[in-house]
């Protein structure tokens, strides 16, 4: 298979996937999530109900999926910031990047609202922020080798950072006069850890 073909097929796979997640979160919204089927999400996206599993085990984890890509980025971001630069202030810079030019998004602030909502999906978006908190621990941990007590440390500080995204985001949506990249900022400076003795 050539590479253009080979690239082709993966847009369209993005695609595919996107399109559904936004008729979940669509559908969701108008109908509610306990009148949500994944058929429906596969009608409104026009694929097959097979193409819909092919991309998601179940109807929540299609409405979830933007926070999948937003953790996902977070991550990448964090492995991009300088490895000379402290823990907290690599994340943070990182948190920020993330939400920097994303704050208007209405399908997203739709699914915050409905996240806050619905408790099996809240319990669902634990999960995922669970495999988040192993993923920042992984890469802030070699920024912490010398540091007393490192692993604890960087546990603390993953947890600390994803927290302090969540209190932030609530907060913007509950009063969106700031924009969210200037709450996030003042929340992570309001959270941020007492260096290491």
């Amino acid at each position: 298979m050539s590479a253009p073909t080979a690239g082709l097929r993966e847009r369209k796979k993005v695609a595919t996937r996107q399109a559904l997640h936004e008729a979940a979160v669509r559908l969701a919204v108008e109908h509610g999530l306990d009148r949500l089927t994944v058929e429906a999400i596969a009608d409104a996206a026009d694929v097959s109900r097979r193409t819909f599993s092919n991309y998601f085990p179940n109807k929540e984890e299609a409405l979830l999926w933007s926070d999948r890509v937003r953790i996902a980025r977070l991550l990448e971001l964090v492995g991009r910031r300088p490895a000379d630069e402290p823990p907290w202030q690599a994340m943070s810079a990182a948190a920020v990047d993330l939400v920097e030019g994303d704050t208007h998004d209405p399908r997203w602030i739709a699914q915050v609202r409905l996240l806050r909502q619905h408790p099996a999906l809240l319990a669902q978006q634990v999960a995922q922020y669970a495999d988040a908190e192993r993923g920042l621990v992984e890469l802030v941990s070699p920024r912490l080798a010398d540091a007393p007590d490192a692993p604890l440390r960087a546990r603390l500080l993953a947890a600390t950072l994803l927290t302090t995204l969540r209190v932030a985001v609530q907060q913007w949506i509950e009063d969106p006069a700031t924009p969210l990249p200037d709450v996030l900022a003042r929340a992570l400076a309001l959270a941020a850890p007492a260096s290491p003795p």
